[in-house]
């Protein structure tokens, strides 16, 4: 006696995957700009002064920036998804869409509204790079 099985399984992606790179991209936008805005407070100055490079970034690392420094891997890794999420966040957004409406019937309410969500935010945060307003937090960054 034969019994086949059903080998074609329904690919679905992980909505856990799709939601932790949106939260990541959406993290180190967040971690970036709260870092200028704290910075600039700290030291009293405007968003004009920062870009003066009197206020780098790098100083803004516990113990020096080095090789052996976990802090330096850290400010690396923000600085790196801050800057690949120019690219990374539309083409993260469209693919959560396509997602979305291939299997809005086979998601549950619950992930529907997380990834939804998600998308939302990631295309807001996009749309907000190109605002003169972060414009003064790229030039401090890239500086």
């Amino acid at each position: 006696m034969s019994s086949v099985v059903d080998v074609r399984e329904e690919q679905r992606p992980r909505i856990g995957v799709v939601l932790t790179a949106h939260l990541v991209l959406a993290g180190a936008f967040v971690a970036l700009v709260t870092a200028f805005l704290g910075r600039m407070l700290a030291e009293g100055v405007g968003p004009a002064d920062m870009v003066t490079g009197q206020y780098d970034p790098k100083d803004m690392v516990p113990f020096g920036v080095s090789g052996a420094n976990p802090f330096t891997w850290l400010y690396l890794a923000v600085g790196l998804l801050y800057l690949i999420g120019f690219v990374l966040g539309p083409a993260l957004a469209v693919y959560t869409g396509v997602v979305l409406a291939r299997g809005w019937r086979r998601y549950p309410p619950r992930a529907r509204r997380l990834l939804l969500t998600a998308t939302v935010v990631t295309v807001v945060l996009t749309v907000l790079r190109f605002t003169p307003a972060l414009d003064t937090v790229h030039r401090w960054w890239l500086d």
